[in-house]
């Protein structure tokens, strides 16, 4: 197991050129395997998590989210980002002692959006969603652990699809010290290179949820790093509903062929 301070120097290093894969287990088994599989970094997912415990996305408290993240980043060697929600506060101070609280438990990495818990202004306000990049960026510096800040505009997320407005968020983020930038659900390559151009030098978050755009290209179009969310937690409840769903209506297991042996998967550790 590589030092914490290693990895944190390693996703650091990862983020001054080309372009990584970065993507989301959602318990410590999914992590273990995509460290096999040999990706340079991970992410945790909170949706993916809350699913595991029958709960929707968001419906996980602070608590259970540091003992997820603590879990996850003893479970592996590679650096691991936390999906840190809106650092499970409003209020900037409050944002900056739970960010100190995240990054105690051994992550490289942490990610503050700025959505809001209101359908009809989902977004926070510009001015406060500053101040708490800035009160995140303060409380990391603070703990002297160097893990990067990635500060994200969620307007695509929550049906607030304006490019324009969510460039306006990126930029002032930056400025409030964000490492990186992310725009979630943003889905042409036109988009993205808006993005790119709009932060750069800083590197940019491209999270691929349907398959709209390939590795090679995000790359070209000056992405730094791909992040998958919850969608290979999807794939795998696809697969689980589908089998489910023949036994429940057909009767028959035609699922159940060629599966792979989970055990042969961890006794390599």
């Amino acid at each position: 197991m590589r030092a914490y301070d290693e990895r944190v120097a390693e996703f650091r290093r990862l983020h001054e050129s080309g372009c990584f894969v970065m993507p989301n287990p959602w318990d410590l088994g999914s992590a273990r395997v995509l460290e096999q599989m040999g990706f340079v970094a991970l992410a945790t997912t909170s949706a993916g998590f809350a699913w595991t415990l029958g709960r929707p996305d968001k419906g996980v408290g602070l608590d259970e989210m540091l003992d997820h993240l603590r879990a996850v980043a003893d479970a592996v060697s590679l650096p691991v980002s936390a999906d840190f929600e809106g650092g499970y506060a409003v209020d900037p101070d409050k944002v900056g002692g739970n960010v100190k609280r995240a990054a105690a438990t051994g992550v490289a990495g942490l990610s503050i959006e700025d959505s809001a818990d209101d359908e009809a202004d989902p977004l926070l306000p510009l001015e406060l969603s500053v101040e708490r990049v800035r009160a995140a960026r303060m409380a990391i510096d603070e703990t002297g652990t160097g893990i990067v800040l990635t500060a994200r505009s969620e307007g695509f997320v929550v049906g607030r699809p304006d490019l324009d407005d969510t460039i306006r968020r990126l930029r002032a983020y930056a400025d409030a010290g964000a490492d990186c930038l992310y725009a979630p659900r943003i889905e042409t390559a036109e988009q993205v290179s808006a993005i790119v151009t709009a932060v750069a030098p800083k590197p940019v978050n491209l999270l691929v949820h349907t398959p709209f755009i390939t590795v090679a290209e995000a790359a070209a179009l000056g992405v730094r790093r791909i992040s998958v969310g919850g969608t290979l937690a999807r794939v795998a409840w696809l697969s689980f509903r589908q089998a489910a769903q023949e036994i429940a209506g057909a009767g028959s297991f035609s699922r159940f062929a060629d599966l792979p042996n989970p055990d042969a998967l961890f006794e390599q550790r």
